[in-house]
């Protein structure tokens, strides 16, 4: 067995928010918060909320009903909460978002002023017609508005469709014509090493490919002179329309996101998500796993179109925490720029995949030493399995080995972890220390019984906030294949597998470029 790599200090130790939640709720070790976490449904959420600071309209009554089987279970029942809410309520003059593009530009929003952006766009969006339960699709690059789209769709009840930055016509307009899109929100364009991308005239492709669209709103991402047809207005014409600036009464079990999977086992599925389930989730993991906190900044390197976008956005910003959005490449306009962000804007939460860390560290240790990475308190990864030697940089050469590396692993269906580590628990290199709390991690046999030091299947076998409530298309649980009501996630595997995995990842460079929310196959539920 590997030895350990990290241990927590006392800094570590005495900060913790996962210990002091443990603590205050009389338990002393992991094991025995893990324990709680999956035996207590009830209790444990509730303390999970009150952590949280979640924001109700109406208090709810009770925390589950699983009485219709386990795919069915519902949350939060008679309470009333719209998750931008939570996400909007701190300190105005607190800075909510840091935005850097590719060319060197720099924004920055406190919360006052993404709040007031929200409200602008959400009376925009209703002058425009859309109402709740809506269907708006977000073809954007990872910039302010992006973030701000994001939750004025969610803010007056309708559903918005993340779509990844670099995929081309046919793939978006298949997505918009899944979920019945009456709405696009795209971009002129965004710049990649250099290059101009024309999201604009792809978006117009695509949506001559999606009847149901009926209005395009334009952001002017880079100011670029592009033909504006008959359906089409600009950001700036529809956040100066409409009066009605409320949030929408939703109830936790309204729909808010529907993100299609990468496709990389099939055909893309659209998970439907909640306002009480999949913010609630990340939230929770950032709190619980990475242990983000209010004043913190955090930047995972990723797209709107992946899970960790829309998870960076609604989690980040209900912890309180300032966000970090890039819109362009790891390693232009050298291989510097990452850990140049992280100097400048002093990124105290950095987390990125590992086929980029594999790419950045062909460039040797140099450009990386030459920049102050003193911030980082925190490294994280997802997307895929991790190999020895890229583990072992990107926390030796970029952590110092000061700074844990958080390896994170969970899906798009399950609104973030199953399994990964905390900053309360030691780690080992490449592996995962624990099961994320509330998570009933389990790896079964062909008959449902556990499994030990053999491959199986990855279940989880008790409920939680963040599961899909459905399919684009229908009421078809992602989870409706499960047998004798566990979920089912492929992929649980041995180390050897797991190591196998990575290293034929490692040759798979298209997707250096990106954090993905899984990896190049084995974790995605079965449908």
């Amino acid at each position: 067995m590997p030895s350990l790599a990290w241990v927590p200090t006392s800094p570590y130790l005495e900060r913790s928010r996962l210990r002091r939640f443990a603590e205050s709720h009389g338990h002393q070790d992991f094991a025995s918060l893990h324990r709680w976490s999956i035996e207590d449904l009830d209790g444990f959420w509730r303390a999970v909320d009150r952590d949280l600071g979640l924001v109700w309209k109406k208090p709810y009554d009770r925390v589950l009903d699983s009485s219709r089987g386990i795919p069915w279970t519902t949350w939060w029942l008679g309470g009333r909460m719209n998750f931008v809410a939570s996400a909007l309520r701190h300190d105005p003059s607190r800075t909510a978002i840091i935005f850097e593009g590719e060319e060197g530009i720099a924004r920055r929003l406190t919360y006052g002023e993404l709040a007031a952006s929200v409200r602008r766009c959400a009376a925009g969006l209703r002058a425009l017609g859309v109402r709740p339960g809506d269907r708006v699709g977000i073809f954007l690059p990872l910039t302010p508005e992006c973030a701000i789209a994001t939750l004025a769709v969610a803010a007056i009840g309708a559903i918005y469709t993340p779509i990844f930055s670099g995929y081309a016509s046919d793939a978006i307009a298949g997505r918009l014509r899944d979920c019945e899109a009456s709405v696009l929100i795209t971009a002129d364009g965004f710049l990649r090493r250099g290059q101009v991308i024309q999201m604009k005239e792809t978006a117009d492709a695509a949506v001559d490919g999606a009847p149901s669209v009926r209005t395009v709103i334009v952001v002017p991402r880079l100011g670029r002179q592009v033909r504006h047809r008959d359906r089409e207005v600009t950001w700036d014409f529809m956040m100066a329309q409409g009066k009605d600036e409320s949030l929408a009464d939703t109830s936790p079990e309204d729909p808010y996101m529907l993100i299609y999977t990468s496709g990389t086992t099939g055909r893309p599925k659209g998970a439907v998500h909640v306002h009480g389930g999949f913010p609630v989730k990340a939230a929770q993991d950032l709190a619980h796993v990475f242990d983000l906190q209010s004043g913190d900044l955090l930047w995972w390197f990723t797209d709107i179109g992946w899970m960790m976008g829309p998870w960076l956005i609604a989690g980040g910003l209900i912890n309180g925490a300032t966000i970090l959005l890039y819109d362009g490449a790891p390693d232009f306009p050298d291989a510097g720029r990452v850990w140049s962000i992280v100097e400048r804007h002093r990124v105290t939460h950095l987390g990125i995949s590992p086929t980029a860390i594999r790419g950045l560290m062909r460039a040797g240790e140099e450009p990386v030493r030459k920049h102050d990475r003193s911030s980082l308190f925190v490294l994280g990864s997802t997307g895929e399995p991790w190999n020895p030697e890229p583990w072992s940089w990107y926390f030796g050469v970029v952590g110092e080995k000061r700074a844990p590396l958080i390896n994170y692993s969970g899906g798009t269906e399950c609104s973030g972890g199953i399994l990964g580590c905390t900053t309360w628990t030691s780690l080992k290199p490449t592996a995962f220390a624990c099961p994320v709390p509330g998570i009933a991690a389990d790896v079964a046999d062909a008959q449902g019984g556990s499994l030990r030091g053999a491959v199986g299947e990855l279940v989880i076998r008790k409920p939680w906030p963040g599961m899909t409530r459905g399919r684009s298309g229908g009421d078809r649980r992602a989870a409706r294949a499960q047998r004798g009501g566990d979920h089912r996630v492929r992929g649980a595997a041995s180390r050897p597998r797991a190591e196998r995995c990575a290293r034929e990842s490692d040759r798979r460079r298209d997707r250096a470029g990106l954090g993905a929310p899984a990896p190049p196959r084995g974790r995605a539920m079965r449908g």
